[in-house]
């Protein structure tokens, strides 16, 4: 209970980190979703079916089944007006309800699918905005309905009209969302060889659909068997890559979508296999997500700063994750410009966009467990802006503090300059929140500074530190740490001082 969390945060073993560190990215994934960073997408051309602040309206009312099949007759007549029974199905298709009644039709699907490969631009691009509403429905079955149409879906991704090729890509992405069906049968048709192709669209748009498609593909529950494999033995890393980074000078919209896919790709192996992160960091990964976000840095401002948080949050937590093994950490350059960056985003977004201040600490973790970050952290007297964040929040508080541990473990010289810079009164006002998690961090970092430092306990106790660490010795999970802190700081200074810590250090080892 008392070991080193080495580049995770708080938490126990091996295994209770991997397990901590899987219901934070489950809880981080759940708010993205609520955010409507990963939900279905929906393009629609005609802007009198949003609101003026571009909101969606209400889905129409259902129509009866005798309209629905009265829609489809029409759009099988194939008179002249064929294209505005087309928009008129397309409409009605904007109900759940009729969605559900369009699949179960004989033929319907089928002559969607007919329609959508025709030789008619006009035609093709209505049909293919009646797939794309269906693509949209909730229900699974009417997202297997639309298998039959997968193959021309990447077929026309090679095609010319941009409109066209960006309805296909999220008719594509929506249908993988729901279908594990759709997914078993888009892998043999060779959805991620055409991927490969496509990232090398110079359109935005493209580029922003490819990403969104990819994106879902990679969150499938089968990704690190059965997807993954195949990205990696593809073109794409080396492209995604180069898309984040360039996100700043060329739209960010994709550079977002391709930053989740990298965080996809090293978080699902983080659990599973090295392989995946040992690629993405012989393409250059670290040194080119740490350069992004130093750049990132040097261009935001509390004034100025929105919607770049969208593209912060998947790189930090990508480049966090990177570095969460030896080998990340070894890939790191020692640029004391991360540092920097990172307590700038901090500061530029601690009102407006808190999130994105456990993803920094989170990296700033994982970076501290090096010798260097924590002297350069101490050097360029960036600990007061870390300490500010103390009262800040649970989840960042217990960051802050594994963070200072990171330091304190280092030896005696840097909990001196800890000690200096006043953490120990910021320590005292942690003992008394009501949060055993909290207190046992602080617990930790305090047992280092004892050990390392013994002035820190002789301060600690004349500050009366130790009444209140006697208020948890009822805490089941904290007593014993709490018992061996007190025999601790109540030694006087000196031989004996030091010969308690030497046993305290035994008991600690014992109960790690």
């Amino acid at each position: 209970m008392w070991g080193r969390r080495r580049g995770a945060g708080p938490g126990g073993g091996a295994e209770e980190l991997r397990a901590r560190r899987r219901e934070r990215e489950a809880a981080l994934r759940k708010a993205r979703r609520e955010q409507q960073l990963v939900s279905k997408r929906l393009l629609r051309e005609d802007e009198a079916e949003r609101g003026q602040d571009g909101a969606e309206r209400a889905v129409l009312d259902p129509v009866l089944q005798g309209e629905v099949s009265e829609l489809l007759r029409g759009v099988q007549r194939g008179s002249e007006d064929r294209r505005g029974w087309l928009r008129r199905l397309r409409r009605a298709l904007q109900s759940k309800e009729t969605q559900q009644e369009f699949v179960r039709l004989d033929g319907a699907v089928r002559t969607l699918v007919g329609l959508f490969t025709c030789s008619l631009p006009d035609v093709q691009l209505e049909a293919a905005r009646c797939l794309h509403e269906l693509s949209h429905s909730s229900d699974a079955a009417v997202a297997e309905a639309c298998v039959p149409v997968t193959s021309y879906l990447l077929t026309y991704l090679s095609g010319h009209s941009i409109e066209l090729m960006e309805l296909c890509l999220y008719t594509l992405g929506n249908l993988v969302v729901e279908s594990e069906v759709v997914r078993k049968k888009l892998l043999p048709q060779g959805i991620i060889p055409v991927l490969a192709s496509c990232i090398q669209s110079p359109h935005e748009a493209v580029l922003e659909g490819l990403g969104y498609v990819l994106s879902q593909l990679l969150q499938a529950k089968e990704a690190p068997a059965e997807i993954i494999p195949l990205v990696l033995d593809s073109v794409l890393p080396q492209h995604m890559l180069r898309l984040v980074c360039s996100g700043l000078k060329f739209g960010t919209g994709a550079a977002v979508e391709f930053a989740w896919c990298l965080h996809y790709i090293v978080y699902d192996v983080l659990f599973c296999s090295h392989t995946a992160n040992v690629e993405l960091m012989s393409l250059g990964a670290v040194p080119a997500l740490t350069s992004l976000l130093c750049d990132i840095a040097s261009e935001i401002s509390p004034s100025d700063s929105e919607g770049l948080e969208l593209l912060i949050c998947p790189v930090l937590r990508c480049l966090g994750n990177l570095l969460a093994e030896e080998t990340g950490r070894e890939a790191q350059p020692q640029d004391e410009r991360l540092l920097v960056a990172l307590f700038i985003i901090m500061h530029c977004y601690l009102q407006q966009h808190p999130f994105l201040i456990p993803e920094s600490l989170w990296l700033l973790n994982n970076l501290t467990d090096e010798p260097f970050f924590c002297s350069a952290l101490l050097s360029m007297d960036l600990l007061p802006a870390l300490l500010q964040l103390l009262p800040h929040s649970q989840t960042v508080s217990t960051l802050v503090l594994t963070v200072l541990c990171n330091i304190a473990e280092k030896g005696p010289a840097y909990c001196q300059q800890l000690h200096q810079q006043a953490a120990l009164p910021l320590l005292l006002h942690v003992l008394v929140v009501p949060d055993p998690e909290v207190v046992g961090q602080c617990l930790e970092l305090l047992h280092l500074l004892f050990l390392h430092w013994p002035q820190v306990a002789a301060d600690f106790v004349k500050q009366g530190g130790h009444q209140t660490l006697e208020q948890h010795q009822s805490t089941p999970e904290l007593q014993e740490r709490v018992r061996v802190l007190l025999e601790m700081a109540l030694q006087p200074l000196g031989a004996s001082a030091f010969s308690s810590s030497s046993t305290a250090l035994s008991t600690f080892s014992q109960m790690t």
